[in-house]
């Protein structure tokens, strides 16, 4: 079942205007040495005024204006839980590992409705998941290297799934037009955490490993509401799902469910089969609404793609996903309404 949560408030105190980003770095989407789980284990529980500095964020315009927006956290619940819950043997790097478990979508009637119509595509290469009318949930490294903003994030655009018919528009009978194209909407805006920028949290970037994108123009599609994450233990078989553009399925829309290694308690780490592009994509679990029948699904993580972890002293390869939290839940669903009024019950 999908349990109600408190949500912590995020609340704007000022905003700031910055000088325009150069838009110099290039995407990278490959990361390497991230702190992992027994690096974690390691580091302090956040202060207040910690997580005031990291959930601050950055708005970057259309035009390539920028401001910072400064925030105040009420009601955080600040958690010194251990960091860890199973331990895995070491692995060889590879993005899939054994048999290919990935699913290919061909058919219009999957790649055109719910859920697999959420699914996005990102200019910079990437992936993302719809998650309001004019909203879309993806990974901060798509954008944002940690020191500037990606070259292709200046004008940058959203791709949404249509289907077109091969040949001359006529489709044969018994066959699926099969092929995805993409409606390319610009994007109005981007917010990307504080936290997510080097020199800010050298140790615990990639836990903001996620970022916002407003588009300039509303779509009329079905979208996934966000839900908090829970633990390995409350997931149906601990297994996730997740649809993407993977680079080596070009055109494709390719889903994978699989099941999750290890957490910390800003991150999953598993071995779900994914190549860079599927990166930004919305992981999600379904679950049942509380007091009622229905099941429902929610977006719990934003896969952050394949990552070297430091574990042991060894760098240990996983495929990693940012997780949301109470309080990443308090900031995405921010930046989606303007207030934190319709974001008190996760």
């Amino acid at each position: 079942t999908w349990h109600l949560k408190k949500i912590p408030q995020i609340v704007r105190e000022r905003t700031f205007s910055l000088d325009s980003p150069k838009f110099e770095a290039k995407t990278k989407l490959e990361l390497n040495s991230v702190c992992g789980i027994e690096c974690q284990r390691k580091l302090p529980v956040p202060s207040l005024s910690d997580l005031k500095n990291f959930l601050s964020y950055e708005t970057v315009f259309e035009n390539g204006t920028r401001t910072l927006t400064e925030v105040n956290v009420l009601g955080a619940v600040l958690d010194p839980a251990a960091n860890t819950t199973t331990r895995r043997a070491l692995r060889k790097k590879r993005q899939i590992y054994g048999t290919d478990s990935r699913f290919s979508i061909y058919d219009k009637r999957f790649m055109t409705n719910f859920p697999f119509n959420t699914a996005v595509k990102i200019s910079t290469g990437c992936s993302g998941i719809l998650v309001s009318p004019k909203h879309v949930l993806t990974a901060a490294h798509c954008l944002h290297n940690g020191k500037d903003y990606v070259k292709g994030s200046k004008r940058l655009r959203v791709g949404l799934m249509k289907t077109k018919s091969r040949g001359n528009g006529r489709k044969r009978k018994g066959t699926s037009d099969g092929l995805p194209s993409f409606q390319w909407t610009r994007v109005k805006s981007t917010h990307i955490p504080k936290g997510w920028f080097k020199g800010v949290s050298e140790d615990i970037a990639l836990d903001y490993d996620y970022a916002v994108l407003e588009l300039k123009r509303p779509h009329k599609r079905k979208y996934m509401e966000l839900g908090i994450s829970p633990t390995i233990k409350m997931m149906p078989g601990s297994m996730i799902h997740f649809s993407g553009f993977d680079n080596d399925r070009s055109g494709q829309l390719v889903y994978r469910f699989c099941s999750i290694s290890d957490e910390s308690n800003d991150l999953f780490y598993q071995y779900c089969d994914a190549e860079p592009g599927s990166t930004g994509s919305g992981i999600y679990l379904r679950l049942k609404e509380p007091n009622k029948k229905k099941w429902k699904r929610k977006i719990i993580a934003v896969y952050s793609g394949h990552q070297w972890v430091d574990i042991n002293g060894e760098q240990q390869d996983y495929n990693v996903a940012v997780r949301i939290t109470p309080l990443k839940y308090a900031q995405i669903c921010f930046w989606i309404h303007g207030n934190d009024g319709n974001c008190t019950q996760g």
